[in-house]
């Protein structure tokens, strides 16, 4: 057996974090090979072969697969597949536009936010926003799957896998790049940070958000939001915390005015520590928390940002 790994890959470079984790999900399904593809992935690849667990690495760089298009991305996944058994990727944003149109290009079924490998056709993956788990098992000949990255170590960068390049398939030109919008910041990525702090609809307004970023700012955090804070126009919708927006499992996350509705809790309660400050001492939130502070947010969260 085999496996096909797409490489988180973005402006040329790769995020190792979800791609050395993703490599500690499937390695044990066979060899590994990661696959790089941008206008610019030559620096990723050789990123990738680092990662301990890695035989190769495939480089594939043209110009239709450097805006994060879908469908040239998942013609080349397609191209590449006859040699592979499993093909995966990091569940990400893209991996999730481009993997359901990899399995149906197959006529696979795609097995998303897998969460434990049983063995090659059996895995396991969250449902009812986490509160149970399902046991998927597929006898289609090739497997195509997301992995929920959260709950898996990062593999090691001691590796030293060959690197070669592919060719890109040819673009189905079914869309075209427009135009990126990218909003620049200096704290950690949301996926990937080791604390978080997150408000929810308790914070009030966009403005008294200050209060959670400056927080998060003396914690070295990134910031995240429940949907309730993101609907309200508190927060932009790239900091959702949640079922229908990014799954974390930081060291440390510190939970601000959210009531801890359940599709919040679903993208965040794999949290190693989790700290939560609500004035409602019923909020369900205190449920899933390690710590609970029952006071009002716009009380202690300037004291605690004080004495931090």
């Amino acid at each position: 057996m085999a496996v096909l790994l797409i490489g988180e890959v973005t402006d040329g470079a790769l995020s190792v974090d979800a791609t050395a984790k993703a490599v500690s999900a499937v390695k044990s399904l066979g060899d590994v090979t990661v696959l790089c593809a941008g206008a610019n992935a030559s620096v990723a690849a050789a990123e990738a072969a680092k990662i301990d667990g890695v035989k190769a690495v495939l480089c594939a760089e043209d110009a239709s697969l450097g805006h994060r298009l879908a469908e040239p991305t998942a013609a080349l996944i397609v191209s590449l597949a006859g040699d592979y058994t499993h093909i995966a990727a990091p569940g990400t944003t893209d991996a999730k536009n481009v993997m359901p149109r990899v399995a149906a290009l197959l006529d696979v079924m795609v097995i998303s936010e897998v969460t434990g490998v049983v063995d090659a056709d059996t895995f396991e993956r969250p449902i009812y926003a986490g509160n149970a788990i399902q046991t998927v098992k597929s006898t289609d000949a090739k497997k195509v799957m997301t992995i929920r990255t959260a709950g898996f170590e990062a593999a090691g960068m001691g590796g030293s896998a060959s690197v070669s390049n592919t060719a890109a398939a040819a673009d189905p030109a079914l869309s075209e790049w427009v135009a990126d919008k990218v909003a620049s910041s200096d704290r950690p990525e949301l996926t990937s940070a080791g604390v978080v702090v997150s408000g929810g609809r308790g914070v009030g307004s966009e403005a008294d958000f200050k209060l959670i970023e400056g927080l998060a700012d003396k914690l070295s955090a990134a910031v995240g939001a429940s949907r309730a804070a993101v609907d309200s126009g508190y927060a932009p919708n790239d900091w959702q915390v949640g079922q229908t927006g990014k799954v974390v499992a930081p060291d440390l996350y510190v939970a601000v005015g959210i009531s801890g509705a359940i599709q919040h809790l679903a993208g965040m309660k794999d949290s190693k520590i989790i700290v939560a400050i609500n004035k409602d001492e019923e909020a369900p939130i205190f449920q899933v928390a390690d710590f609970g502070l029952v006071a009002d947010l716009f009380d202690a969260v300037p004291e605690l940002t004080s004495k931090l």
